[in-house]
């Protein structure tokens, strides 16, 4: 994707408001201190979670759904962590588009480059195998010091918005749209790392209905299985999380999977599922539980689980 050119209509009043909080975030941003940035991120989180009831409503579905064995309070604790670490995103995004390099590595811990390195030294793709955290804006900024990265790319509904968001994005990432497949398999036998995330509900097409913690059949795309057949490049798990005493993120690059895939889409999906949850379970307040994880049911006329 090339870098858009700024338009005209970008001036219009309907933009005002958006422009206005671009440049309040920028300023904040800018002046302050990360620990400040923490405190403040986790209060207008809270605040931010109070105006879209829907979507906290929609939270709290998924934690008693993924975890009946817990307690009520234990379940209000995450998303207690939830809540704040939306807000705490918002900053998160302003530092991935605009501080400059020295300021970012201070903050960032690596586990496991030795995976990136090997995959890099056999002239192999790397395929990342991530989650939906708050932290995956920043953690791709993080993680281009070491190899500019490659992620798979939704486009903003809004004009606006989707010409800030590419800009800052492109300046340290490349990005592929997500019906891409050809460009995916490209990037990936050309040597790049993609990020790639199978974690959420996109419907029933090309999904299969395998367990994801306490849900029985949550609906799980297979398109790691079938970008991975038959190309050059290493699935390597790909996790960041924000530490929880302020002082920064850690990444953790993990061994590449083993005999995967293997040409059952189901038990791929089974596997890749065990994954993830791993992964989540890091960092479990960080996840984006307000999507709609559970929305497609096995069955059309099966009730909904967000009754």
């Amino acid at each position: 994707m090339q870098k858009p050119s700024f338009e005209l209509r970008f001036i219009h009043p309907r933009y005002w408001l958006l422009w206005i909080g671009i440049s309040i975030l920028w300023i904040l941003v800018t002046l302050l201190p990360y620990k400040a940035l923490l405190k403040l991120g986790a209060v207008i989180g809270k605040l931010l979670m109070k105006l879209i009831k829907k979507r906290e409503k929609t939270a709290i579905r998924n934690l008693e759904l993924c975890f009946p064995e817990m307690s009520a309070q234990q379940r209000a604790n995450i998303l207690n962590d939830h809540n704040e670490s939306l807000g705490i995103a918002l900053f998160e995004t302003g530092m991935a588009w605009w501080w400059p390099q020295w300021r970012l590595d201070k903050l960032v811990t690596f586990t496991g480059l030795e995976h990136i390195e090997q995959a890099k030294a056999q002239g192999k793709g790397v395929l990342l195998f991530a989650t939906h955290s708050f932290c995956l804006e920043i953690g791709g900024r993080l993680f281009s010091t070491h190899m500019r990265p490659t992620a798979v790319y939704r486009p903003h509904n809004n004009p606006l918005m989707e010409y800030l968001q590419v800009c800052g994005r492109l300046r340290t990432t490349d990005l592929i749209h997500k019906r891409d497949i050809r460009g995916m398999i490209a990037a990936l036998n050309n040597g790049q790392a993609m990020w790639y995330t199978s974690d959420q509900d996109f419907g029933r097409r090309k999904a299969v209905f395998v367990p994801f913690f306490g849900v029985e059949e949550a609906a799980t795309v297979v398109g790691a299985s079938i970008l991975t057949k038959g190309t050059n490049c290493d699935v390597i798990p790909y996790n960041v999380v924000r530490k929880s005493d302020g002082s920064g993120y850690e990444i953790e690059l993990s061994a590449p999977l083993v005999d995967f895939p293997t040409g059952d889409n189901t038990q791929d999906a089974i596997f890749s599922n065990k994954v993830i949850e791993k992964s989540i379970m890091k960092g479990i307040g960080q996840y984006m539980w307000l999507h709609r994880r559970f929305k497609t049911r096995p069955n059309e006329d099966d009730p909904s689980l967000y009754l």
